[in-house]
């Protein structure tokens, strides 16, 4: 059978309006039942993700015997304890949904939309400027070297080159701006606005932090909300877990336009802020998370857990319980 995802969203869509025993499920009692968040649920049914097989075993298991919902709460009932009759519902239901889906790597979990359907799309086709730090004069730094080269001077290089690429994709023929903090014009700031690492560097993210009246500050390397302090893990002197902020709201210098703050208490968090809404494995579900509790005037701020593996940062699945730390919002 060819794949169609939307057949597939329409497939797990009428499985839980059919039901079990006769009575429509809400998402909440499917993804109370599968150990997934309601937004990823909506995710699927709407063909904005692909569910992974471990998943589609999940809702054969789920939808093949009345026993799921004894009572008002779904829960899978194991393979062992099924019957004859209900062991041969699962197996066809099974087949069914894995052959409505492709043949993939497990990596590859996704079936993701077009960049200008994503976070990272500006439909008023403004500029946007991307504003890093300046790092600390070093080899090939200064304007008067032979080797200079103007890159070098930029932190958070890895996140600035990962974001430049993905919103000059995400709005075609759109102005895209880099810039250091310390040389900033009127034009750049009152564009669309990203701001990239934290407040040592980057005294505008300070500022706009405090513009928008956020909840959430920034000290050395520690998060601090009300009474609640986010610090990343080390053992010795490597990173094993960061902090990661994810900030957008209007832009303090220019209502019409936005700012969005991608910031870590480390390089790596900054990076994963910028990767949870690039990365083709977890934009889509990070961005249908953002949609489902967030509308397109509001200003939120959402603090995540980064995982940090053998020096490779993990993106963060805002989906997945524990990943966030802290959000906030104000309509």
């Amino acid at each position: 059978m060819a794949f169609d995802h939307l057949a597939m969203a329409a497939r797990l869509r009428q499985l839980r309006m059919n039901g079990i025993a006769g009575k429509a499920v809400s998402q909440r009692a499917v993804a109370c039942a599968l150990g997934v968040s309601v937004p990823l649920i909506s995710s699927w049914e709407n063909g904005n993700a692909l569910p992974p097989e471990e998943r589609l075993t999940g809702y054969a298991r789920l939808f093949a015997t009345d026993r799921s919902m004894p009572h008002h709460e779904a829960r899978l009932v194991e393979l062992t304890d099924f019957s004859d009759e209900e062991r041969e519902r699962f197996q066809a239901l099974l087949d069914e949904l894995l052959q409505l889906r492709p043949a993939t790597s497990p990596a590859d979990e996704r079936v993701t939309r077009s960049p200008w359907e994503g976070m990272w799309h500006f439909p008023d086709k403004s500029p946007v400027t991307l504003v890093c730090a300046r790092v600390s004069a070093g080899p090939g730094v200064a304007p008067e070297e032979p080797g200079f080269v103007e890159l070098a001077s930029y932190a958070d290089l890895d996140a600035l080159l990962e974001l430049h690429g993905h919103v000059y994709a995400a709005n075609p023929g759109v102005v895209v701006n880099h810039r250091l903090a310390d040389n900033l014009r009127q034009e750049d700031i009152t564009n669309h606005l990203v701001l990239l690492g934290g407040i040592e560097g980057n005294p505008l993210t300070a500022r706009v932090m405090r513009a928008l009246d956020l909840p959430v500050t920034q000290t050395g390397d520690t998060f601090l909300a009300g009474d609640q302090v986010f610090r990343s893990m080390l053992e010795g002197h490597r990173l094993i877990e960061d902090v990661a902020q994810f900030c957008r709201g209007p832009n303090p210098f220019n209502r019409k336009r936005t700012v969005t703050i991608c910031n870590g208490n480390y390089g790596r968090g900054t990076y994963a802020a910028v990767r949870t809404l690039t990365d083709p494995r977890f934009r889509d579900r990070n961005r249908v998370y953002l949609e489902e509790k967030y509308g397109p005037a509001d200003t939120y701020s959402i603090l995540s857990r980064v995982d940090v593996i053998a020096g490779e940062v993990i993106t963060p699945d805002w989906t997945h319980d524990g990943t966030v730390l802290h959000e906030w919002s104000r309509t």
